[in-house]
């Protein structure tokens, strides 16, 4: 039986396996996939275990995106230009680092047909998945992304892989079109980010990478100004299909029963 997993710390709140063991079932795939929370020091371990082919997959959440880099015999093209890895696999007897979390946000934005060419973006937080929403914005034709972080000297490590990049206080008011949460606040249903968003009248869509909650303070707050919400949910579930077909070579079915199985 092949074995799958994803790691991270914290890692309850993650739904890969629900996703993942039903597109394993649904394909007939002898298998089974888990998550597990590791630290720093487990880590070599693991990457061991992918080389002996123990594990034969697993997908990297925060806060180790950057970390397991140290790991890996080759990146992708993708992860290579991100430095963030969220999908790790052995080709050719090498373990393989991929990022495809660049592929599910731009897949995400497309779906609730909002079109980001020309616009301005904010992003919340500077760790873990935002190198790739970075990527996938440019990609996109954004006019420009602007980084607030709470620790400002971790933004501007941002500049040495995008130099467009704006970088502003935490919390400063912008004129912006799209906020993007991709701190870890909201993980917790209490969680604020203590900023005061009607001085952000100029923005159009709140998005928040967190699917889990469906619906945090900050995307309430966004509802509350009458403006366009969305939760990472299909962000997840994009980036999650595309590791399944690098692992198994097949294209799984993303349908209302899938959607559904993240609706906890």
């Amino acid at each position: 039986m092949k074995k799958y997993l994803v790691i991270g710390n914290p890692i309850t709140h993650s739904q890969s396996p629900e996703l993942h063991n039903f597109w394993i079932k649904e394909n007939g795939i002898n298998g089974i996939y888990d998550k597990e929370k590791l630290n720093e020091e487990n880590l070599k371990e693991l990457f061991l275990k992918i080389k002996n082919k123990e594990i034969n997959g697993a997908n990297i959440t925060v806060p180790f995106k950057r970390n397991v880099i140290a790991y890996l015999d080759q990146l992708s093209l993708e992860a290579e230009k991100t430095q963030s890895v969220n999908t790790v696999y052995l080709k050719k007897d090498k373990i393989t680092g991929h990022n495809t979390d660049i592929g599910g946000f731009e897949l995400a934005i497309k779906d609730v047909n909002y079109d980001v060419e020309g616009k301005r973006v904010l992003i919340l937080g500077a760790g873990g998945v935002v190198p790739s929403i970075i990527f996938a914005l440019y990609k996109m034709k954004v006019l420009s992304v602007t980084i607030s972080n709470r620790t400002k000297s971790k933004a501007e490590n941002l500049k040495s892989l995008f130099n467009e990049l704006e970088i502003v206080d935490w919390g400063e008011a912008s004129n912006v079109d799209m906020i993007i949460n991709a701190t870890s606040i909201g993980l917790k249903k209490e969680d604020k980010l203590n900023i005061d968003f009607s001085n952000f009248q100029s923005s159009e869509f709140f998005y928040d990478v967190i699917y889990n909650p469906k619906e945090t303070n900050f995307l309430k707050d966004g509802k509350n100004l009458g403006k366009k919400t969305e939760n990472g949910k299909k962000m997840f579930i994009y980036q999650a299909a595309k590791a399944f077909k690098i692992w198994h070579g097949i294209e799984p079915k993303i349908n209302e029963q899938v959607i559904g199985l993240l609706d906890k």
